[in-house]
């Protein structure tokens, strides 16, 4: 799914208006229909609303909504907050289709106004400011929004909560609404998806408003959701004529002396994402843990505490380099050798990334198409700080292109960012994967990936999605407090049984 910014959401309205010979109205109404549909899904007719409108597009679905409300025998009041003497056209013609209803059913707040008294049953509905917004909110209308914020009441934000920007992120005192839910039409918008402006939204409803595909297919964006649709065009169901080579043999490089459950982890997953053989390369301390824990995995040693040497490393389909590793001097020397002699694409994370930090010149020896699975303080360590996230995928999206390599910035919604500047955003997993191991699993997944064929981009992308799907599934089972990174391993099966099933 693609995300596009305010101005070509814009665009698309407007596109959508000419193409379908419909009135810009018409589409406002389609909008707020929608809204009402998920309204009615979600809450019985004896809920009361509070709409609060601005005087532009957004206040006018608020408007509307208020008739639609009223119309199908819910009990709904909007306020119209009075910061612009001009409203927009549409916002106009839904006042006066709602006046014409009931004039009782919208007041007008003049400056300075504030609501009281709501008792807290009654639901909220946030239509003050949409997508347009250029500046932070100031004056009576930042105040009005933290008044807001300060009520009990549930708040769902129409389109996207009033005070917060699109395409950026606001700064830390900015006013905004706090929303538990918000209903956001056709798209998701890039502030939904970070970590400083996620918690705003709530959680987020895409309402198919019906704008057109032309426009959509055919409008450029580097920003994309990975859904369900992408993950079926990646996916490759197993040849039921294949073999063990078929699907690749895959070398897992790591672990080190109290660190032996990083690797086993890695090694585990890379099988249970359908590697078609796996062999862990470890030190020798290591060795009767991953024999016992893993008898599918074959084992080589190199050192005794930790790896001092990597070799014998070209007759693997894929590599994964870093769990549990540890970052000796010997250790070091030996990846520094590795990286300069290996020519096929590698996955790298954990201590292998901090032995990039560390050797930052390797960075440019690094073989094209290697993917990079670091989370922020990691990214930082290698690539320097930034403001704030959204810039640091900016950054990211920099240093891909100088580099020729994948970097799958880990987070709540980690983002696979490809040579070509794209960043797949992924919206599976929960808060139950923080937790130690998960990112060794993820190394795996991609890993196991990587040796049955996929390419570098569909690796991650899929990777990341399998690994958040079978977290999901996880915390289902076992929540997302108990929930273990092995859990996360032992779910994938459901997941690729799911993606095969839809």
């Amino acid at each position: 799914m693609k995300i596009f910014t305010a101005a070509q959401i814009r665009a698309c309205d407007a596109y959508t208006v000419h193409a379908s010979a419909i009135s810009s109205v018409e589409l406002m109404e389609r909008a707020a229909s929608k809204c009402l549909d998920w309204i009615s899904s979600n809450y019985s007719k004896d809920t009361l609303f509070v709409i609060l409108c601005g005087p532009g597009n957004n206040g006018g679905d608020g408007l509307a909504i208020t008739r639609m409300l009223n119309h199908v025998g819910y009990g709904a009041k909007a306020f119209l907050l009075k910061f612009s003497e001009n409203l927009s056209a549409d916002c106009q013609t839904n006042l006066e289709r709602l006046q014409r209803m009931d004039a009782a059913l919208v007041q007008i707040l003049e400056p300075d106004s504030f609501i009281t008294d709501i008792p807290a049953n009654i639901v909220i509905l946030d239509a003050i400011l949409g997508t347009g917004l250029s500046r932070p909110t100031q004056g009576w209308v930042a105040t009005f929004i933290e008044h807001i914020n300060q009520l009990p009441n549930r708040k769902i934000a129409i389109d996207i909560p009033s005070g917060l920007p699109s395409d950026g992120i606001p700064a830390k005192d900015a006013a905004i609404i706090n929303a538990s839910n918000t209903l956001s039409f056709q798209f998701y918008k890039r502030s939904f998806l970070h970590p400083e402006t996620g918690p705003y939204v709530g959680n987020v409803h895409i309402l198919d408003i019906g704008l057109h595909p032309i426009f959509i297919e055919s409008t450029h964006t580097l920003y994309n959701i990975t859904d369900a649709q992408e993950i079926k065009k990646i996916y490759r169901p197993r040849n039921p004529f294949a073999h063990k080579g078929t699907y690749g043999h895959a070398l897992m490089i790591g672990g080190s002396y109290g660190k032996m459950g990083s690797i086993t982890l890695s090694s585990k997953a890379a099988l249970r994402a359908g590697a078609g053989l796996v062999t862990a390369l470890i030190p020798a301390c290591g060795y009767d843990i991953i024999q016992t824990a893993i008898p599918e995995v074959m084992c080589k040693t190199s050192g005794e505490k930790e790896i001092t040497d990597i070799n014998d490393w070209e007759a693997y389909r894929a590599i994964g380099i870093g769990p549990g590793m540890d970052t000796k001097d010997v250790t070091a020397k030996a990846f520094a050798e590795f990286i300069e002699a290996c020519k096929q694409p590698l996955v790298i994370d954990a201590d292998a990334l901090n032995l990039l930090a560390k050797q930052a010149h390797l960075l440019a020896s690094l073989p094209p198409g290697s993917i990079i699975t670091p989370h922020p303080k990691e990214f930082s360590r290698l690539f320097g700080e930034s403001a704030d996230s959204m810039l640091q995928l900016e950054l990211a999206r920099a240093q891909a292109m100088r580099y020729n390599i994948y970097i799958v910035l880990k987070g709540h919604h980690t983002v696979i960012v490809t040579p070509d500047g794209e960043c797949w955003y992924n919206n599976t997993g929960n808060a139950g994967m923080a937790k130690g191991g998960s990112g060794d699993v993820l190394t795996g997944i991609i890993t196991g990936l990587f040796a049955q064929g996929y390419d570098a981009r569909d690796a991650a992308i899929f990777g990341v999605y399998l690994h958040g799907l079978a977290g999901d599934i996880a915390a289902a089972n076992f929540s997302q407090e108990a929930m273990l990174a092995s859990d996360i391993i032992k779910s994938l099966g459901m997941v690729f049984m799911r993606i095969r099933e839809n």
